[in-house]
């Protein structure tokens, strides 16, 4: 039952993303060709609160479910993996039409669409897993 809430909170924000066109490839094609502001000030807004957000987990202010302190694990710095990495997601993106976040979204507006990115990004992170250990830090 105290589950149950966080059902409910991934609803509401399902909601809240098809409901601010986050899976519209309108808006996608608009912020490719940066004729746009609507998706960058999105995705500024989630890169602010997710700064805030780990500050408060590292604080100890935010637990986990059980109580506990999350404590998050500190990432090794690596310009390449990243410029790689955010490379091959954003040309995925931007071939696919749509961002593997809101898929579970997208699923239930256009369901065989939603299952080739959802089957495109499972595959991207096998990749992933195989390949992590051999790319350059």
């Amino acid at each position: 039952m105290k589950k149950l809430r966080f059902l409910f909170l991934g609803i509401f924000f399902a909601i809240i993303l098809s409901k601010a066109q986050v899976i519209s490839w309108y808006r996608y094609i608009e912020m490719f060709r940066f004729e746009s502001f609507h998706m960058f000030g999105i995705i500024g807004s989630a890169v602010v609160i997710s700064a805030l957000l780990m500050l408060l987990f590292k604080s100890g202010k935010i637990k986990d479910i059980d109580g506990n302190k999350i404590v998050p694990k500190e990432k090794n710095k690596g310009y390449i993996r990243t410029l790689l990495g955010g490379s091959i997601f954003g040309l995925g993106w931007g071939l696919s039409g749509a961002c593997a976040a809101p898929v579970f979204v997208i699923l239930g507006f256009e369901t065989l669409p939603a299952i080739v990115i959802l089957i495109g990004a499972l595959l991207g992170a096998l990749l992933y897993g195989i390949l992590s250990k051999k790319l350059p830090n």
